[in-house]
C-alpha cells in the first residue's frame, strides 16, 4: 500500500487540553489528527465566529508539524434522526443543540451544526467530514413485536429527507460526509449500507467511514466490505475487536455488560491485539485505490492510552508497503 498519512482520531482524549493531544501525537510519530467537533478541542460555532480562536488552532498545529485531513462530528450527526430523544441526547448534544429539548427543535440545530461542520472543514484544510446519522428505525432492530414494512420504509424516507440539505451544503463546501456504520445508526451492517445509499440516491457527498471493529462482531467481513463499497470509502477509521471464545454463554450484543468485562462476546482493543485482519483490509484499500490518512481510535479498556496509541500507529505503520512498480502476471506473458 502507498504510504497513507497516519492520523490520531481526537474523540477519547477530549479530557486533554488541545495542545497536550497535539504535543502528544506529533511525539509518538502521528502526521496529523482527526479532530472531533467537542467544545473541549474545536467548538464549530466559535471557530466560524472567532477568527483569532480558529488561528490558535491552525496555530497550535503549525507548532507541532500536524495535518488535518478530516473533521469528526458524530455526536452533533447522531442527533439528526434518532427517535425518540432522551437524557442520552441531552448528554452528548450539549446544551446549545438541546435547547429546551423539543425534539424538532433539536433535530433542527443538530442538523446545522452538521452543516456548519462542513463549512469550518473547508476552512481548515479538510475535506472529509466523518460522522453518525441517528436513526428513527434503530429501535426495532429485533423487529419484535412486529413492525410493519412501511415503518421501516418511513425511517430510511426520513433520513434521506433530513440529510439531503445537510449534504447540499457539503456539495457547495466541496466536502465529502463519511458515516461510520455503526449500531444504532440508519446504516449498521452490509445491508443496510446499501439500503442507505439507494436511500440518498448514491448522491457523491454522502459515504463511508471504513471501521472494521463494529463489522466484525456482527460477523460482517470488512474486507469484502471495501471491495464491495468502493466508490464509497472516503475515510479509514482503525479500531480493532476480539471475538471472544464461544462458551455458550457470551453473545454478540454485550448483554449490557460493561466495557472489558470478560462475559463480553467481544471487545474492543490496541489496533493487532484483535482479530481484524487489518494487513488483508490495506491491500484491498490499496486495490480499490484509497489514498487518504489512516486513523487511529482508541477505545481499549484494559490499556493505557499513553503505550497503546503509540503502539497501534508502529503495527499499523509496519503494514503498509510500496506498491510494485508492475504487475507480476506480466512476468508469465509472451515477449
Amino acid at each position: 500500500m502507498a504510504l497513507h498519512p497516519m492520523t490520531l482520531f481526537t474523540a477519547q482524549w477530549a479530557d486533554l487540553p488541545f495542545e497536550e493531544v497535539v504535543r502528544l501525537a506529533a511525539e509518538w510519530g502521528f502526521d496529523g489528527l482527526e479532530i472531533a467537533c467537542k467544545t473541549q478541542h474545536l467548538d464549530v460555532d466559535r471557530a466560524l465566529e472567532d477568527d483569532a480562536y480558529l488561528q490558535s488552532r491552525r496555530d497550535i498545529l503549525e507548532r507541532h508539524g500536524l495535518k488535518v485531513w478530516a473533521l469528526s462530528n458524530h455526536a452533533q450527526g447522531q442527533l439528526v434522526c434518532d427517535d425518540p430523544l432522551d437524557f442520552r441526547h441531552r448528554a452528548i448534544g450539549g446544551s446549545r443543540t438541546w435547547g429546551d429539548g423539543d425534539p424538532d427543535g433539536v433535530h433542527e440545530r443538530a442538523a446545522e451544526q452538521m452543516k456548519r461542520t462542513a463549512i469550518l472543514a473547508r476552512r481548515l484544510g479538510a475535506d472529509v467530514v466523518t460522522g453518525f446519522t441517528g436513526s428513527k428505525i434503530w429501535r426495532y432492530v429485533a423487529m419484535y413485536p412486529p413492525v410493519p414494512e412501511e415503518v421501516i420504509d418511513d425511517g430510511y424516507a426520513d433520513f434521506a429527507a433530513r440529510w439531503n440539505p445537510i449534504m447540499d451544503v457539503f456539495d457547495a463546501e466541496g466536502v465529502r460526509f463519511a458515516l461510520e456504520v455503526h449500531p444504532s445508526e440508519i446504516a449498521y451492517d452490509y445491508w443496510t449500507t446499501m439500503r442507505t445509499l439507494e436511500a440518498i440516491d448514491r448522491r457523491d457527498a454522502f459515504g463511508l467511514n471504513w471501521d472494521p471493529s463494529h463489522m466484525l462482531w456482527q460477523d460482517v467481513d470488512p474486507v469484502n466490505f471495501i471491495l464491495d463499497f468502493a466508490d464509497r470509502i472516503y475515510h479509514v477509521d482503525c479500531k480493532d475487536t476480539r471475538i471472544r471464545r464461544r462458551d455458550g454463554r457470551v453473545g454478540r450484543l454485550g448483554s449490557h455488560l460493561p466495557w472489558g468485562s470478560p462475559r463480553r462476546g467481544w471487545d474492543f482493543v490496541s489496533a493487532g491485539h484483535g482479530d481484524v485482519p487489518f494487513g488483508d483490509a490495506f491491500r484491498a484499500l490499496e486495490a480499490i485505490g484509497y489514498t487518504g490518512p489512516i486513523s487511529i481510535e482508541w477505545e481499549d479498556s484494559r490499556m493505557n492510552r499513553l503505550q497503546g496509541a503509540p503502539a497501534a500507529l508502529a503495527h499499523l505503520r509496519s503494514l503498509l508497503f510500496e506498491p510494485a512498480p508492475g504487475r507480476f502476471d506480466s512476468a508469465f506473458t509472451q515477449d
